[in-house]
């Protein structure tokens, strides 16, 4: 997910055919390192985000739609298989999840949209939620504007105005959608944006990652984190972004405090199986990385102040090592254990 940077773009293929759920399986497993442990995910969660009525936040996981297009590595399923869709719905929900945020990058990838599509649908169906995350067009040549209204036109009429199928599965907050944006160092008039999108007859909350272009900042209703080490890179891992992450609640809480802000939590991360790898990790360190980014927030929020998202990166991203669909990496014979 970080280096979406470096991706090619997608090629738009009709898949001819769904993996068996054994051949699913046998491939899948290929992708999840020894020692991982489901459970694990759900025992984090059950500490550091409980499910009451307290004021705590709801947990999101970042989602990719991908899969079955021939530029992303074979996981042993296809994202556009509604029985696959179906059953990561399920085991989201039982892991206490509340929604997938799914990155959409309008009809710029129609092999995405129509995945995003059909999981909505879905959702419906199983009284799920998800919402969309737009990527910022990257190869910019003067059009990420046109672009950007292209996407949140066709993301008002297919999946969240008042005619859209499935709009009942679609993530709002006090009321109103959320928009999450994902960079790209494009050049998009994000004013043009919303003064666009405040044209709906609900307008969204827009949400952009950490640090929003200065002179676009009026544009955007919160701030979420994401991924990150806090001093670049360390060749052992050891970086889980611990200072980063903390850096992050301060600065809503203190600068921000009128913004939406949108917490982070990851497993650890490894790009090693990208076709685009940077040679990045970040250690799963037993599966404290997740225990521990998953708790930080309750240092800086409570009930009486809380927190309204903690989005989880990733729930599938199995080609930069951040997926927790599988469970996360624990040391065998050791248990997770909370910060």
């Amino acid at each position: 997910m970080l280096a979406r940077f470096h991706r090619k773009g997608a090629r738009d293929l009709e898949m001819k055919g769904f993996q068996t759920p054994l051949l699913v399986l046998i491939l899948l497993v290929s992708f999840i390192p020894s020692g991982c442990n489901h459970s694990s995910v759900r025992q984090a969660v059950d500490k550091h985000v409980p499910d009451n009525e307290g004021g705590w936040p709801k947990l999101l996981a970042d989602y990719q739609p991908w899969f079955g297009d021939p530029d992303h590595i074979d996981v042993g399923y296809n994202s556009q298989d509604p029985g696959v869709l179906r059953k990561q719905i399920r085991e989201a929900k039982n892991l206490g999840i509340y929604a997938f945020a799914v990155d959409w990058y309008g009809e710029r990838r129609p092999f995405l949209d129509r995945s995003y599509a059909l999981l909505q649908q879905i959702a419906s169906q199983e009284k799920f939620h998800v919402v969309l995350m737009y990527d910022e067009t990257q190869e910019d040549n003067g059009q990420a504007t046109e672009e950007a209204l292209a996407a949140m036109d066709k993301a008002y009429k297919a999946y969240i105005g008042p005619d859209a199928p499935g709009r009942d599965a679609y993530l709002l907050y006090q009321g109103r959608p959320v928009i999450f944006i994902f960079p790209k160092n494009g050049h998009t008039d994000w004013s043009q944006v919303r003064q666009q999108v405040n044209t709906w007859e609900s307008p969204p909350w827009l949400i952009y990652k950490d640090d929003p272009p200065a002179k676009y900042a009026k544009d955007f209703d919160g701030q979420y984190a994401w991924v990150h080490p806090s001093h670049g890179w360390a060749k052992d891992g050891s970086d889980w972004g611990q200072q980063y992450l903390e850096n992050f609640y301060v600065k809503m809480k203190s600068k921000h405090p009128d913004q939406i802000a949108v917490g982070g939590a990851w497993p650890g991360f490894d790009d090693s199986r990208a076709s685009w790898s940077l040679s990045r990790r970040m250690d799963a360190r037993c599966g404290k990385t997740f225990s521990d980014t998953l708790s930080l927030y309750r240092q800086y929020y409570d009930s009486s102040h809380p927190l309204p998202f903690i989005m989880i990166a990733t729930w599938n991203d199995y080609e930069e090592g951040t997926a927790i669909e599988a469970g996360i990496p624990r040391c065998d014979g050791k248990k997770v254990s909370g910060s």
